[in-house]
């Protein structure tokens, strides 16, 4: 029993050792996006995205879920933001607030094309 749960462990930390799945568990912070909003945000192209994805999906750490043709990620097990955060601390490396990159290009998603309309209809109302 006890080989069973060190073999999931390992599995965890392998599916953490890279950095751009750890950028990715940054973007899922703010909760479920889709790939081409993580597309947009990290600067990589879908399909290496998509494969680190999968490795997390096999770690327990991810689920999707499809809506039309965008696939949607969320965290499974939110306490893993506190094992990445805890490492950072333990590393002296930046907290994942400061390790954003600078400028997202355009996301065409749905939920950033919703942010825009409201932004939009705000800024219309404020100058009204």
């Amino acid at each position: 029993m006890q080989m069973q749960s060190d073999e999931q462990l390992t599995r965890l930390f392998k599916a953490l050792m890279h950095p751009t799945r750890l950028e990715i568990l940054d973007i899922l912070r703010q909760g479920e996006q889709c790939v081409c909003h993580m597309e947009a945000h990290l600067g990589y192209r879908q399909a290496y995205i998509s494969q680190h994805l999968m490795v997390l999906r096999e770690a327990g750490l991810v689920e999707d879920r499809r809506d039309g043709w965008n696939i949607f990620y969320r965290v499974v097990e939110p306490r893993v933001f506190d094992l990445i955060d805890q490492a950072r601390l333990m590393s002296g490396v930046a907290t994942n607030a400061t390790r954003r990159r600078a400028r997202p290009s355009a996301c065409p998603c749905p939920k950033c094309a919703a942010a825009k309309v409201d932004t939009a209809m705000k800024e219309s109302s404020a100058t009204a």
